[in-house]
């Protein structure tokens, strides 16, 4: 097997906790802002992608130089082994991005690689025609950041959030790899009860069901590497048939997620027998303030409304208020709330023992962190 240059980016922030995915998986790697540079061979592409809960993608990287002109640019894109990479008959569309670097026109930059991948293809499939890009998808991306290009190949295919299991959705969806980021942040063991009381579609529950039986997220899906000649087929049935092993469908589980909307509690049903937890994850209409129990030493996340809207903030920051007061009670209970809100400690009634700085996709938020007791060893 060869040995290859792999990327796996990361939301902003997220890096240290990718990483630590990327080295549980048995690859030493290297963090920079929103990437995690490792080595690895056909096996690891296709192990990351199935395995890496929180990363956005696993791209190949090609090669890295400085460039800063166009002609730069060209002979170095030229130079590099595409005929290692890409049939003749390969689709080979070309995306780009540019930052603080002279080169700053992103169609130029991407007509300029994908000329010079054609070239560099002609001198080893001697076309006379044009590529026909009627086989598998290798898209590739140029990315500048201060004058150093990056060339990758993507080898995922759908971002690694599409895990397959979201059937439908309601108005503003948390990704899937932030959610499983939410359930891995708390100090949640399966043996605990855990509770989403903003569930939603059901992400942030099913996250937690397929974390705590050891389910591989992209189990369900397809990758577009699977697709590549060079990635072997047997590749993919092992790291399956190691993924269905590793499982442990037998671990018991006591997760709850709560809504006020009837519909979206229909939704998360469907995502959750979907992704093949119908019978493990229970799901009821409720609001937050109604939330009781005696159980011991549980776990809540909740991504609740953050009252951006117009007309939203005074109605949130009165149900912030109502949830601190249902919530003060359970003194064993940890409790994990993530919001934009600037204010959310002072309306919960409670500073947070700790908090972390994420991005909902654009939205710069909060994670509020309350620790409760631990529980008896």
């Amino acid at each position: 097997m060869d040995n290859y240059q792999l990327i796996a980016t990361s939301a902003m922030g997220l890096e240290a906790l990718v990483a630590k995915e990327v080295r549980d998986l048995g690859y030493e790697c290297q963090v920079e802002n929103g990437k995690i540079s490792f080595s690895g061979d056909e096996k690891a592409i296709a192990r990351t992608n199935l395995w890496l809960r929180t990363a956005d993608r696993i791209k190949l990287k090609v090669g890295e130089f400085k460039a800063t002109s166009f002609d730069e640019l060209f002979e170095k894109t030229k130079a590099l082994p595409w005929e290692k990479y890409l049939p003749e008959d390969a689709q080979f569309p070309v995306i780009g991005k540019s930052v603080k670097s002279k080169l700053f026109s992103v169609s130029d930059c991407q007509a300029i690689v994908k000329k010079a991948v054609v070239d560099r293809l002609n001198l080893t499939y001697k076309r006379t025609s044009r590529f026909e890009e009627t086989g598998a998808l290798f898209r590739i991306e140029v990315a500048l950041l201060k004058d150093i290009a990056t060339i990758t190949i993507d080898t995922s295919g759908s971002g690694l959030h599409k895990r397959g299991y979201r059937a439908a959705q309601g108005d503003a969806p948390l990704k899937e790899t932030l959610a499983a980021t939410l359930v891995m942040l708390t100090n949640w063991t399966p043996d605990r009860p855990f509770v989403d009381p903003f569930c939603g579609s059901g992400t942030i529950s099913i996250e937690a069901a397929l974390i705590a039986q050891n389910i591989a997220p992209g189990f369900n899906r397809e990758f577009v590497s699977e697709t590549w000649n060079w990635m072997p087929n047997k590749i993919w049935k092992d790291v399956r048939t190691e993924a269905e092993d590793l499982a442990n469908y037998d671990q018991p589980l006591d997760i709850t997620g709560s809504d006020i909307d009837h519909r979206m509690i229909k939704i998360a049903e469907e995502n959750a027998f979907e992704a093949g937890l119908g019978d493990l994850i229970h799901f009821k209409q409720m609001q937050v303030t109604d939330f009781t129990t005696k159980k011991e030493y549980g776990v809540i996340v909740g991504n609740p409304p953050y009252g951006e809207r117009l007309g939203e903030k005074k109605a949130v920051e009165q149900m912030y208020r109502e949830m601190g007061q249902t919530f003060a009670p359970l003194e064993t209970w940890s409790i994990y709330m993530l919001t934009s809100h600037p204010d959310f400690e002072k309306f919960y009634g409670k500073q947070a023992t700790k908090k972390r700085k994420l991005f909902n996709g654009f939205i710069r938020s909060d994670y509020y962190q309350y620790w409760g007791k631990r529980p008896p060893r």
